[in-house]
C-alpha cells in the first residue's frame, strides 16, 4: 500500500488574516534590526541606505505583483515550483525544488533557529556552544511539530507572533520619534560620494533584499488558502505594502534617534564589541533596558520567520512528490491534520542536522544567486503564459503589465551580474549544486514525471 493511499487532501484553513500574517511575519526575520549599519557602512551616506531600502522594496512589490497573478492561475501547493513547471517544463521546476528542499528552506530555518538562540543567550549570561545548538534544534522540532497538527493551527501561531514582532517594531518606532531626544541631524551626515558605481550601491540593495525576502513563501501554501485564487494575490500585494511602511518608519527611526557615526560602528551580535543598530536605537529611550526588550524581538521575529518558513517551504517536495517528482512518501497527507507531515518532519530532521553542522550560512550563501535566477524566471513567467494561454483565467492581472514584469526582470538581472562580479566563488558553487539536480532528474525523476503528465490528461 503506498504512503499516499489515504487520500486525505490539504485542508484550506488558512484566511486573509493569516495569509498576510505569513507574508508579514516570514519577511521580518532579524536584517531589519541590524542590516542598516552594514549598508551604511558600504555606501557611507543615509540617503543613499535610504535608497538602497526603497529600491529593495519596490523590487519586492513588483515581484509580489508579478507573483500574484501567478497565485490566480495555480491556486496549489508548491508556489515557484509550480509556475516553473507549468510554464518551463519539469526539469526546471525540478531544479528549484530540489535547491529548496537540500539549501534553501532547511538552510533558512536553521539559521532562524540558530538566530533565536544566540539572540536568547545573553539573557541567561551566555549559553555554550553545546547548549546554543540543543536548543536550536529544540526550536526547530518544536515549531515542526505544531506545523504538522492542521493547518489551521500554524496559521494562528503565525498570526500572534507577526502581531507582537509588529507590536515591538512600533514600539521602537514611537520610542525613537518621541522619546530619544533625537534629530533629524543624522540626515544631514557629509556625503560620501564614493559610494556611486554599482558595486557598492548594488552590494547595499542585496543587503536590503536579504530582508524583504520571503514575500514569495505564500504561494507555497496556496492548496490550504482559502479561495486562494482571490485571497492569495490580495496578501501578497497588501502583506508587502505593510512591509514597505514599517521597513521605511523604522529606518527613518534609526537616522532620527541616532547621529550617523554611531549607525556606522553598529553591527550584529556576533560581532566582538559592537551591537545592532535597533539595540543602540532602543537603548536611547529605554536605556539598559533596550538591550533586554531587544534580545526579546529578536527571539520573537525570528521564531515568527521560522515558522512561516516551516509552515510553507514543506509544501515544495509535497508539490513535487505528487507531480512524481520527488521521492512518493513526501507526498503523504495525514488524515487526522491534514497536513503533509512527512514532508514537514524530513524538512526539520535536516534543518536539524544543518543547525548542527553550523553550515547553513555559508550553504544560504551559495544559493542566493540561483534565488534570483529562478525568481527572474517566475517573473518571465507571467509574460510567456500571457502570450502562450491569453484563454486562462485570471481572477487578478499584475498592474503596468507588462511594464512591471520587465523592470523586475531587467533589476533581478542587474543584482545576477552584480553578484557575479564581487562573489564569483559563492555563485559558481550555487550553480553547481543546482546543476547537480540535473542528472538526478534524469536518472531518477524523469519518467515518473511525464508518466503522471500523461496520466492527467
Amino acid at each position: 500500500m503506498s504512503e499516499n493511499s489515504s487520500n486525505a487532501q490539504l485542508a484550506r484553513g488558512l484566511g486573509f488574516r493569516e495569509s498576510v500574517s505569513i507574508v508579514v511575519g516570514t519577511i521580518i526575520g532579524t536584517g531589519i534590526f541590524m542590516k542598516t549599519a552594514v549598508m551604511s557602512q558600504t555606501v557611507g551616506s543615509p540617503l543613499m541606505v535610504l535608497l538602497a531600502w526603497l529600491l529593495g522594496g519596490a523590487l519586492s512589490l513588483a515581484g509580489a505583483l508579478t507573483y500574484a497573478e501567478l497565485g490566480s492561475l495555480f491556486p496549489k501547493a508548491g508556489g515557484e515550483f509550480t509556475y516553473l513547471r507549468e510554464t518551463y517544463g519539469g526539469l526546471t521546476g525540478f531544479l528549484y525544488g530540489w535547491m529548496r528542499f537540500w539549501i534553501g528552506s532547511p538552510g533558512s530555518i536553521a539559521a532562524y533557529a540558530v538566530g533565536a538562540a544566540t539572540f536568547l543567550s545573553p539573557l541567561y549570561g551566555g549559553f555554550s556552544d553545546q547548549t546554543l545548538t540543543t536548543l536550536s534544534i529544540l526550536f526547530i522540532v518544536i515549531f515542526s511539530a505544531v506545523n504538522c497538527l492542521n493547518v489551521t493551527w500554524g496559521g494562528r501561531v503565525q498570526v500572534v507572533m507577526t502581531a507582537l514582532k509588529v507590536l515591538m517594531i512600533g514600539v521602537i518606532v514611537f520610542g525613537c520619534f518621541f522619546l530619544s531626544g533625537g534629530s533629524t541631524a543624522g540626515f544631514a551626515a557629509p556625503h560620501d560620494w564614493s559610494w556611486l558605481g554599482w558595486s557598492a550601491f548594488g552590494s547595499a540593495t542585496i543587503a536590503a533584499l536579504w530582508a524583504y525576502d520571503g514575500w514569495n513563501n505564500l504561494p507555497m501554501a496556496s492548496g490550504e488558502v482559502h479561495e486562494a485564487q482571490k485571497t492569495v494575490p490580495r496578501a501578497l500585494v497588501v502583506g508587502t505594502i505593510v512591509i514597505l511602511l514599517i521597513y521605511g518608519a523604522i529606518n527613518v527611526a534609526y537616522f532620527f534617534a541616532l547621529p550617523f557615526g554611531e549607525i556606522l560602528t553598529a553591527s550584529s551580535p556576533s560581532t566582538k564589541g559592537a551591537m545592532p543598530v535597533a539595540t543602540k536605537a532602543a537603548q536611547t529611550f529605554l536605556g539598559t533596558g533596550g538591550i533586554l526588550f531587544l534580545s526579546i524581538a529578536f527571539v520573537v521575529s525570528a521564531l515568527g520567520a521560522m515558522n512561516g518558513s516551516i509552515l510553507t517551504a514543506a509544501r515544495v517536495p509535497y508539490a513535487m512528490a505528487k507531480e512524481k517528482l520527488f521521492f512518493n512518501k513526501l507526498s503523504y497527507v495525514s488524515p487526522k491534520t491534514q497536513s503533509p507531515i512527512v514532508a514537514i518532519i524530513v524538512q526539520g530532521i535536516w534543518s536539524c542536522v544543518l543547525a548542527a553542522s553550523g553550515s547553513f550560512d555559508q550553504l544560504t550563501d551559495y544559493v542566493v544567486f540561483g534565488s534570483w535566477v529562478f525568481y527572474a524566471m517566475c517573473a518571465g513567467a507571467v509574460i510567456v503564459l500571457r502570450v502562450r494561454h491569453p484563454e486562462l483565467k485570471r481572477a487578478y492581472r499584475v498592474p503596468g503589465y507588462p511594464v512591471v514584469p520587465v523592470v523586475f526582470i531587467l533589476v533581478a538581472l542587474a543584482l545576477l551580474g552584480n553578484t557575479l562580479l564581487t562573489s564569483p566563488r559563492e555563485s559558481g558553487i550555487g550553480l553547481l549544486i543546482i546543476g547537480f539536480g540535473v542528472p538526478v532528474y534524469y536518472l531518477a525523476f524523469r519518467k515518473g514525471s511525464l508518466a503522471a503528465q500523461r496520466d492527467s490528461k
